[in-house]
């Protein structure tokens, strides 16, 4: 089922996420709906405050890059009490990230390009790893829902200055995207 996509404004996006037990009831059902809702959006990344749940659950579907980066072919996966353990400052990378929750808004951001990260797999396995490349900077942005934060959290003061109206759009409800979503006004 295709889910709303909440937008900048809801509450949600600004509450930190609690793990959830391995037993949360409906986890397959959410992730399938959440790739769904992915697809259906064009994204390549959802986080569950992203579709209204304080809980800490990914998806990532890397797939759509496939042409441009043959190693992400048929890379779709879940992620689910996803922490960041560490970052490698010694290396970033500065990239242009856009946001199902915040439509229209694209902006350069700093990260670095290497993490440390600890989750569950769809199957409930233990992961805990060194990631790096395209892929860290997206787990980075998503795992970054989980913490309430978003990526204009992280753009110069200058940037936030100059993107201030386009932000307050999103919280008066004037925007226009092609998914379902759910403004903070309606």
């Amino acid at each position: 089922m295709v889910l709303p996509i909440y937008i900048y404004g809801q509450p949600v996006l600004r509450k930190e996420s609690q793990d959830i037990p391995k037993d949360y009831p409906g986890l397959q059902q959410l992730i399938s709906d959440m790739y769904e809702t992915l697809t259906q959006a064009d994204g390549i990344g959802l986080a569950a405050p992203q579709i209204g749940k304080d809980i800490r659950v990914v998806v990532i579907d890397l797939t759509p890059l496939a042409d441009d980066m043959p190693e992400y072919k048929d890379f779709r996966h879940a992620y689910i009490n996803a922490h960041i353990v560490e970052y490698d400052d010694t290396k970033t990378e500065t990239m242009e990230e856009g946001c199902l929750s915040l439509p229209g808004i694209h902006e350069n951001v700093n990260r670095p390009t290497r993490i440390h990260v600890q989750y569950l797999d769809e199957q409930l396995q233990e992961h805990d790893e060194w990631v790096e490349g395209y892929l860290a900077r997206v787990m980075q942005h998503e795992f970054d829902h989980l913490d309430a934060t978003m990526f204009v959290d992280r753009v110069s003061p200058l940037r936030k200055q100059l993107i201030k109206s386009k932000l307050r759009s999103l919280l008066q409800g004037r925007f226009r995207c092609a998914y379902r979503n759910k403004p903070a006004r309606r």
